[in-house]
């Protein structure tokens, strides 16, 4: 029984930690970063954002969603740049705007049960949209967008804590903010991705589709804090495609908090949220740390 366990273990392995995506679902886009008011896209101008994460691992999750035998931790650390430009152009009777993301990252997978203990660091893969649309109502916004994560990082198809992918994604956004008073005190908040992958050559393998909702319910303090019940929810739609047998889909779900306020001495924005994961299949599973800080500069 024990070497039953080990075996599913290992494949839960590679599954979980091929092409390093131990913060992802089974692509590129990371669920948490956002939050309150992700759907939202601000007025024309230029804004740089910046990611703090960090992802402690505490365990590997089996088909089940039970712990795999053996100490398996880790940790995931990541500081993302973020480059935003909403014009003044109209299309569809939306905002039209653009963006970039290039992410430092640095994996530390240290996976006893399994005879695992590597450590990366480098410049992951590199996302460019040429398409945000942002619509806005008297109580709601919305937004669409589509983008593509180029497969630029190192990957080693035999290094689990590899900081690139080994393949592309294309990624399309959709979600909605809804305010419940006319002084949008009260907002909920729904940003999904949808991520398309490519094939990966050293491997000949395509991961299956995949669908990540990041959802938040809000409250604005009277002193301007707004503070936020949050979670995300990911779900690995399709089986990998080009592997020797369908392997097992992931899953991945957490609830948490999250307080966003005002920084007017540099005239910004500063988000920090805190997520505990629960239920997650066939991956990683353990407790995430955001800080974002988002600059708005004057319109181009």
């Amino acid at each position: 029984m024990r070497t039953t366990k080990l075996l599913a273990a290992a494949g839960t392995l590679g599954l979980a930690l091929s092409a390093a995506p131990a913060l992802a679902v089974n692509g590129h886009y990371v669920a948490g970063i956002e939050g309150t008011k992700g759907p939202t896209v601000p007025p024309e101008g230029f804004y740089y954002r910046g990611y703090l994460v960090h992802y402690d691992i505490d365990s590997v999750q089996d088909g089940d969603g039970d712990k795999v035998p053996g100490d398996n931790g880790g940790s995931v650390s990541a500081f993302a740049n973020r480059f935003i430009y909403v014009t003044d152009k109209k299309f569809l009777g939306a905002d039209y705007g653009m963006e970039a993301i290039v992410i430092v990252q640095r994996n530390d997978f240290d996976f006893k049960g399994m005879g695992v203990d590597e450590t990366e660091t480098g410049i992951g893969d590199v996302f460019l949209s040429p398409l945000i649309l942002g619509w806005h109502g008297k109580q709601w916004d919305s937004v669409f967008a589509a983008g593509h994560w180029f497969d630029t990082g190192d990957y080693d198809a035999a290094d689990p804590a590899s900081i690139g992918k080994g393949h592309g994604t294309t990624m399309l956004t959709l979600g909605g903010t809804w305010y419940f008073d006319e002084q949008r005190d009260w907002s909920f908040s729904a940003l999904s991705r949808y991520e398309i992958k490519t094939e990966q050559e050293d491997t000949d393998i395509t991961k299956g589709d995949s669908w990540i909702v990041e959802w938040a319910l809000g409250k604005v303090l009277d002193n301007g804090v707004e503070v936020a019940l949050a979670g995300y929810d990911g779900w690995q739609l399709e089986s990998d495609s080009g592997t020797p047998a369908p392997g097992p889909k992931v899953e991945q779900h957490a609830i948490g908090a999250e307080v966003t306020f005002p920084v007017k001495a540099i005239g910004a924005q500063l988000s920090g949220a805190v997520y505990t994961e629960y239920a997650n299949k066939n991956r990683p599973e353990g407790n995430l740390f955001r800080l974002h800080l988002t600059k708005a500069f004057k319109a181009l």
